[in-house]
């Protein structure tokens, strides 16, 4: 007897744990640099707004970026996002060893990722998502496929998916 193909609403009510990518996903991929060499980048409030209403629903969250940054444990921690593998561009691995360290199943897990070093974590998800403007690699991988572009709303989406999905309210005002 064959399994049943699950719908990506039911790999999203079983999410426990989901992973972000961070350049292309939380920020709309581009850099810039200030005078003094630091990288600068751009955080939608409302992708803010959708991790804490994941955490209040009882959804881990956890940040992966190839790249290292101050802003982003920076954001991370203002959040209260406590789990953000940052220089790990062998996603798979970071992937593989935070789903170890929760003691998780990747059926119990969600991921979304832009681009092509994305690929082998989302593979390993239970739920993987994309964002509107990821590469076509990314996009025939996923699950679920954002309408919003990186930076610009699509996690505050997938929170709203993940939470509808598990049935609860996304009109709940979420404080801190």
């Amino acid at each position: 007897m064959s399994t049943p193909l699950l719908t990506a609403e039911q790999r999203a009510a079983r999410i426990r744990l989901l992973v972000l990518d961070v350049d292309g996903v939380l920020t709309d991929g581009r850099l810039f640099f200030g005078p003094h060499g630091e990288a600068l980048k751009v955080f939608d409030v409302r992708d803010g707004h959708g991790i804490k209403m994941l955490m209040a629903n009882g959804v881990e969250v956890a940040w992966l970026s190839a790249r290292k940054s101050d802003i982003v444990a920076a954001r991370a921690h203002e959040l209260g996002v406590a789990r953000v593998l940052q220089g790990r561009s062998d996603k798979a691995s970071a992937f593989a060893g935070l789903l170890k360290d929760v003691k998780m199943s990747g059926d119990d897990s969600g991921y979304i990722g832009d681009d092509l070093p994305d690929l082998p974590a989302m593979r390993m998800a239970g739920f993987a998502a994309t964002v509107a403007d990821g590469c076509a690699a990314a996009k025939a991988a996923a699950h679920w496929i954002a309408p919003q572009r990186g930076g610009r709303g699509a996690v505050r989406a997938l929170a709203e998916f993940i939470v509808q999905a598990k049935g609860a309210d996304t009109t709940v005002m979420v404080h801190g």
